[in-house]
């Protein structure tokens, strides 16, 4: 987003992580004049504004989808180093199925182990201990929650700012419908008097 203000001045605008904020225009007339703009011009500054705004919604909402799938899996993951850890030492064997590919499944027996394989993505896998694993799983998931919680508050600042662009723009066009109007009647009535 890195068009500028139609005013020129973008330090009246705040922000929020790279979002700029829309203004609220309360005089149409006032905001047209002080920017030097005409009805044109500010209506295709804030469609503009509005179509960046909706790009960035979906980049937003595409790692939120993203967060709202992998927590699960951290918990999971989780969940199964705990009963490795819990199970250590019994001399029970775990009988588990896995997911090897999507659909399909494997049944594996789990003897006592010291240390489990974490996937990290980009076909990285790595060898912890139990007790590094629980702790690395829960500062992924602390880390994935927070990152989640900022995101959400960051849509809903974004949500803020479509709804404010959009009754700006709705505001500029009836304004210019107005002005039109008495342009109308104006030249009809001008017209009207000299015949």
């Amino acid at each position: 987003m890195s068009s500028s203000s139609p005013s020129g001045t973008g330090d009246d605008l705040s922000e929020r992580r790279g979002i700029p904020a829309a203004k609220f225009i309360q005089d149409v007339e006032t905001y047209l004049s002080q920017s030097s703009l005409d009805s044109n011009s500010a209506l295709a500054f804030h469609q503009e504004r509005l179509q960046q705004y909706k790009v960035v919604e979906m980049k937003l909402l595409a790692q939120q989808r993203d967060l709202q799938a992998k927590i699960p899996d951290i918990e999971k993951c989780l969940e199964v180093v705990g009963t490795l850890e819990a199970r250590k030492g019994s001399g029970e064997a775990l009988l588990a199925d896995f997911e090897v590919s999507e659909g399909i499944y494997s049944r594996a027996c789990i003897e006592d182990t010291d240390s489990v394989c974490l996937w990290l993505g980009a076909n990285v896998m790595l060898e912890y201990s139990c007790e590094e694993a629980t702790a690395l799983l829960k500062n992924n998931l602390e880390n994935a929650k927070a990152s989640l919680e900022v995101l959400v508050a960051d849509l809903q600042f974004l949500r803020d700012q479509v709804t404010v662009t959009q009754v700006t723009i709705a505001r500029i066009y009836n304004y210019d419908v107005q002005q039109r109007r008495v342009k109308q009647v104006t030249s009809t009535a001008v017209t009207a008097g000299e015949s």
